[in-house]
């Protein structure tokens, strides 16, 4: 390109900056290189458009570095595409989305592959910019987008984890939820918000830890008896420095999405994770720190590294497949001491031949120090200090000048599914390596009654948007402490006149019809038609029929009740009239009820609810299906106690995740509460009452009635419209709460008879 070549180039660009003469030519040799002559003219047309907006000359610089290679990768129509966007957004009050607009183009032409794609995405970026550009007047939009600016800065990261469609709809959540509140609008599309992140696991390929956890936990319980505390971490919101596994006093923390890698799906990355972190825990005891040199910590971290999964080998044969499917295997050649620091490199051959027999490495002092790890490692039980001399022995054979070296070696040294190690130093004197840990903070505390199962996330109604808030509630389960089953013994023998009485009329509702189940190899009682037609088969020398018996079940009721007790602390308030609390009172009628439904052989469980923000909802197991009415069920019914505030919605449906699995022709579940649903968290009253509207229709949807027991002794039907917002017609008001012992086994015994 001459000089009247370049000069001619120059007087198309309509553009007086001039800073841009001394890149002009630079942006012009790459454009030829890679442009066509009706290119280069829509480039310079482009270039001059952005010019013309007077937003200074970083657009236009940008504009030229970037856009032949995005013309080149998706078509030269997408020179004008981006042009003209800058133009309508320099028309609109966004003026300063352009920048990050124009710096992330590349990155996600890149990612989007097409020249199509390319266009929905710039679809997408002017329909939020249209819709959340606000006005004064209704008239002329004047207020920018609080979100476009933050939503343009995290498009790459965006674009990594989710398709055109899922970035659509995570937009679309956001605009519909908060296109009127600027500041949590903002917060949504800064990846701030706890339901941004919510959404954006929702939409993000992989497999997601979220709904994994539960398998993951059990996994640690089952296979390693561990009951750590796992915490998940994005990759994308660190960007300086990646995260990667590690646990401490609070927890295991592990990434928040992992994607098949080869034939090794996303679970089981988390389970070498796990594998790995619960092979420490169990065999790697702390060592000071500050004896050591850096270069020597890292040899001890690998050989301990590969110690522990020795262990873990021997006790699960399974894992040395998984574990050599996701180690790097590096060539020995792969790194030049002469040009790079090796030192990875080298540690990186160690592991893998420690790991995998059939290693191919031929390097004397390599397999001399894997040697001398087997024959560690056959002696018996083994500790962390006993590889320290095995690794500083090592890196003192093969250490070089160039390991100094800051161009140090990288490819193929990462072990992803390996922790940081930072669980085995002790340091006495403060150094810089304490800065790359977190400083410690209080543990999680611990209760007793959480020391169950992990949590269970539930979805949870917003009337206002008219959309599930997804994973927005954590449920944790247990099974409820015991007590003295003397006390329920007690309050039976109290009403046992009322027993009498109910019993009376259970003997009317108990099936007295029996019907005969023939053709059982056990039963009650011989066939005797099977019977002889066997007899004759063997005497004849046929194969005879080894079901030979019968028995008999009732024939009438096919029912399973699930009795959902609200637990919050006003349960412990005493009414007006009454010496017994609304507890003593609930537990006298549950005893009645338990008492009664043993008797009728219905399937029967009895669960109570409680919450603690959205984040604690208590659900605590009193009776179980396949329990019957004993000394275990009655002693966890006496230990019931009020506390906290009532978070329906969550409690339904989980209620309804074990109702619905019992195969029976008709399933009830029976709420008894004193109060609407409320929690400390929740400001909005109308919020967790439409919530457990909604719970009740998804239960209807899936074949399970839902009935109401309210204890309020200030409703009125008709008046308050809480009880029947929620359930309808399905409800009943026991105004006069000190005869709930006798009023709520009749109301079962109605509703099922």
């Amino acid at each position: 390109m001459n000089t009247e070549e370049l000069q001619s180039y120059r007087d198309s660009l309509k553009c007086s900056f001039k800073d841009l003469d001394a890149v002009f030519e630079d942006c012009m040799s790459g454009a030829l290189a890679v442009l066509s002559n009706d290119g280069i003219k829509d480039y310079l047309k482009g270039a001059s458009l952005i010019c013309m907006i007077g937003r200074g000359f970083e657009p236009v610089l940008v504009y030229l570095e970037e856009m032949p290679q995005v013309a080149k990768q998706l078509g030269e129509s997408t020179l004008l595409l981006v042009s003209q966007t800058v133009w309508d957004m320099s028309r609109s009050p966004n003026g300063k989305a352009i920048p990050p607009f124009l710096n992330t183009i590349a990155e996600a032409a890149r990612r989007l592959g097409s020249e199509k794609q390319l266009h929905h995405y710039i679809e997408i970026i002017t329909d939020m910019m249209d819709r959340t550009t606000g006005s004064v007047h209704g008239f002329h939009t004047s207020i920018p987008s609080p979100g476009l600016p933050d939503l343009l800065n995290h498009m790459p990261y965006l674009l990594s984890e989710l398709s055109l469609e899922g970035l659509k709809n995570w937009i679309d959540y956001g605009i519909n939820n908060y296109g009127n509140n600027p500041d949590r609008q903002k917060d949504y599309f800064c990846l701030q918000s706890a339901d941004s992140k919510a959404i954006l696991s929702r939409e993000r390929h992989g497999t997601l830890f979220i709904d994994n956890e539960r398998k993951l936990d059990l996994y640690l319980k089952a296979l390693w008896k561990q009951k750590s505390y796992l915490i998940p971490y994005s990759l994308g919101f660190d960007q300086l420095r990646k995260p990667i596994p590690y646990y401490d006093h609070l927890g295991i923390r592990v990434p928040d999405v992992f994607d098949d890698k080869g034939t090794i799906e996303g679970i089981d990355r988390y389970r070498a994770v796990l594998a790995h972190i619960a092979a420490h825990q169990r065999w790697t005891t702390a060592i000071i720190a500050d004896n050591f040199s850096p270069f020597q910590r890292i040899a001890i971290e690998t050989l301990e590294d590969s110690r522990v999964e020795y262990l873990a080998i021997q006790q699960y044969p399974g894992l040395r497949r998984l574990f050599l499917a996701l180690h790097p295997a590096p060539a020995e050649d792969a790194c030049d001491p002469e040009k790079e620091s090796c030192i990875r490199h080298r540690l990186i051959m160690l592991s893998y031949g420690i790991l995998d027999p059939d290693h191919h490495y031929a390097n004397t002092d390599l397999l001399d120090c894997i040697k001398q790890f087997h024959d560690l490692m056959q002696q018996g039980k083994t500790t962390t200090k006993d590889v320290v001399q095995i690794a500083i022995s090592y890196i003192a054979k093969t250490r070089r000048q160039s390991d100094q070296s800051p161009n140090v070696h990288f490819k193929d040294t990462e072990v992803e599914y390996r922790d940081d190690n930072r669980h085995m130093w002790v340091f006495i004197e403060e150094g810089d390596e304490e800065e790359a840990f977190e400083d410690k903070r209080e543990a999680r505390p611990k209760e007793s009654e959480f020391d169950g199962l992990p949590p269970r996330h539930y979805k949870e109604w917003d009337y206002n948007t008219k959309t599930y808030r997804p994973d927005w509630v954590s449920l944790y389960e247990t099974l409820h402490p015991s007590g003295n089953a003397a006390d329920i013994d007690k309050l039976l023998d109290k009403h046992a006149g009322l027993a009498k009485q109910l019993k009376h009329v259970l003997d009317l509702l108990k099936p007295q019809q029996y019907v005969r189940i023939r053709y059982q190899e056990e039963g009650s009682e011989l066939d005797l038609d099977v019977a002889i037609r066997s007899l004759i088969d063997f005497k004849g020398g046929a194969q005879p029929d080894p079901r030979i018996n019968m028995s008999h079940r009732h024939d009438g009721r096919d029912i399973a009740v699930m009795l959902l007790l609200d637990l919050s602390a006003s349960l412990a308030d005493t009414p007006d009239g009454c010496e017994q609390t609304i507890l003593e009172l609930s537990q006298e009628a549950v005893a009645l009820l338990g008492w009664a439904i043993e008797h009728l052989g219905d399937k029967f469980a009895i669960a109570g609810f409680s919450s603690n923000t959205r984040h604690e909802v208590r659900y605590q197991h009193i009776k179980g299906y396949s329990e019957h009415w004993n000394d275990d069920v009655k002693a966890r019914l006496a230990a019931m106690e009020a506390g906290y505030s009532t978070r329906m919605g969550a409690a339904l449906r989980h209620a309804a995740h074990y109702l619905g699995a019992q195969k029976v022709e008709k399933k009830l579940l029976l709420v008894l509460t004193d109060g609407e649903p409320s929690d400390i968290d929740v400001t909005d009253q109308r919020l967790l009452i439409e919530d457990a509207h909604k719970a009740v229709q998804e239960l209807d949807q899936d074949g399970i009635y839902t009935y109401c027991i309210n204890l309020d002794a200030n409703v009125r039907p008709g008046e308050d419209d809480y009880v029947m917002d929620i359930f309808g017609n399905q409800y009943t008001i026991i105004d006069k709460i000190e005869r709930l012992p006798e009023k709520l086994p009749k109301l079962f015994m109605a509703l099922t008879g």
